[in-house]
C-alpha cells in the first residue's frame, strides 16, 4: 500500500540522517474508503494524486508551525504492507481527515518510493500560505485564497537517491 508522509525539508534531513521516518505512529495519507467516496473516482492514479495533495496540505500545516523550516512542502511516498496504514475510525468521515491514516513506525527510509517537493519558485507562495493558514482556518476568505495559491504549485518528483541533494 502506498502512503504519503507529510514533512518539511528539515524533517526530510532528519529522516535522511536517521535512516527512518519518525518514531511512529506516523500521520500519513492514503487512498481510504472515505477518500474514494469524497473524490468519486475509480481511477487509482487520480485517487493517489488526491492523497498526495492531502499530504501536501498537511506539510503546509507543519511549515506554519515551524517558521525556521525552508518554505517548501515535502511529501515522501512510502510503500507499507497492506493493512499497516489504518484510518482513525473516529475521524473517518471528518472532511479534514479524508485520506488520513496512521502507520506504526518507525518506517525505514529505504521503503520510500519517491519524494515530492515544491520547486524553489513556489517558496514565496508557500510562505504566504503558511502565514495565512491560521486566518484561513478562522474563515477569512482572503487568507483562504492565499492558502489556495500554494496548491497552484505541483510538487516535483525526486528519486530517493536525490534526497542528499534536496537537503543540501
Amino acid at each position: 500500500m502506498r502512503v504519503y508522509v507529510p514533512l518539511t525539508l528539515s524533517g526530510l534531513a532528519e529522516a535522511h540522517k536517521n535512516g527512518e521516518l519518525g518514531t511512529g505512529p506516523l500521520a500519513a495519507f492514503a487512498v481510504t474508503p472515505a477518500l474514494r467516496e469524497w473524490y468519486v473516482s475509480d481511477d487509482l492514479e487520480e485517487l493517489e494524486y488526491a492523497a498526495l495533495n492531502r499530504a501536501a496540505q498537511a506539510s503546509l500545516r507543519q511549515l506554519a508551525g515551524d517558521p525556521q523550516a525552508p518554505r517548501r512542502r515535502v511529501v515522501v511516498a512510502v510503500d507499507v504492507p497492506d493493512g499497516a496504514a489504518v484510518p482513525d475510525p473516529d475521524r473517518g468521515l471528518d472532511p479534514s481527515a479524508l485520506g488520513e491514516v496512521r502507520v506504526p513506525g518507525p518506517v525505514p527510509l529505504s521503503k520510500a518510493a519517491a519524494v515530492h517537493v515544491d520547486a524553489t519558485d513556489a517558496e514565496a507562495d508557500v510562505a504566504a500560505a503558511a502565514a495565512a493558514l491560521g486566518a484561513a482556518d478562522m474563515g477569512d476568505d482572503d487568507a483562504q485564497f492565499t492558502v489556495d495559491g500554494a496548491e497552484d504549485h505541483d510538487l516535483m518528483w525526486f528519486g530517493v537517491q536525490e534526497i542528499s541533494q534536496l537537503i543540501a
